[in-house]
């Protein structure tokens, strides 16, 4: 956790308190319910960053040489908002996959769409078709899933499978 995430946890934490001490039950739930979405967000995208790169770790173990770079605080673009997450690169000779996660974190970055808690992207530079825009959700049980959208506008779930054809992919000729 960064020193600018640990910030955030207690300031949300102070907030709460005073909003519960001042009789703001509202603003106190409220402030409770962004730090528990803020917790989903954090393990959905650590299980898919940490799940690419133990992928790609086996991959390598097999003579992949796959070449592992992490970035924190990466901002990328979904639709008009502004996501601030990780960004994992893994490079093959010429080829490139590019697997960004993240959130809005400010009023001025927008929002995620389809009531999301975090969107990721998975680009396979120059295979454009390969690529896939994930949405992080919440099921009923209140677990953290990423989903893809199909042709038909379908969501699905994302697993290790859907995962591991995108190291295929990467590690085609």
């Amino acid at each position: 956790m960064s020193e600018l995430d640990e910030a955030w946890a207690f300031a949300l934490a102070e907030a709460e308190s005073r909003a519960r001490l001042g009789g703001r039950g509202d603003i106190a739930k409220y402030l409770a319910l962004r730090k528990s979405n803020d917790l989903l967000r954090k393990i959905g995208i650590e299980w898919l960053i940490s799940t690419f790169e133990t992928l790609a770790g086996e991959a390598n173990r097999r003579g992949g040489s796959i070449q592992i770079a992490r970035e924190i605080d990466h901002r990328f673009q979904v639709g008009n908002s502004t996501m601030v997450g990780s960004l994992l690169t893994l490079t093959v000779r010429v080829r490139k996959l590019l697997i960004e996660a993240g959130w809005p974190r400010a009023p001025r970055d927008g929002f995620i769409r389809g009531g999301g808690l975090a969107c990721a992207n998975i680009k396979h530079l120059g295979i454009k078709l390969a690529n896939d825009e994930l949405l992080l959700v919440q099921s009923p049980q209140g677990i953290p899933r990423w989903v893809v959208r199909d042709i038909r506008g379908r969501h699905l779930e994302v697993h290790e499978s859907n995962l591991r054809r995108h190291i295929s992919i990467l590690l085609s000729e």
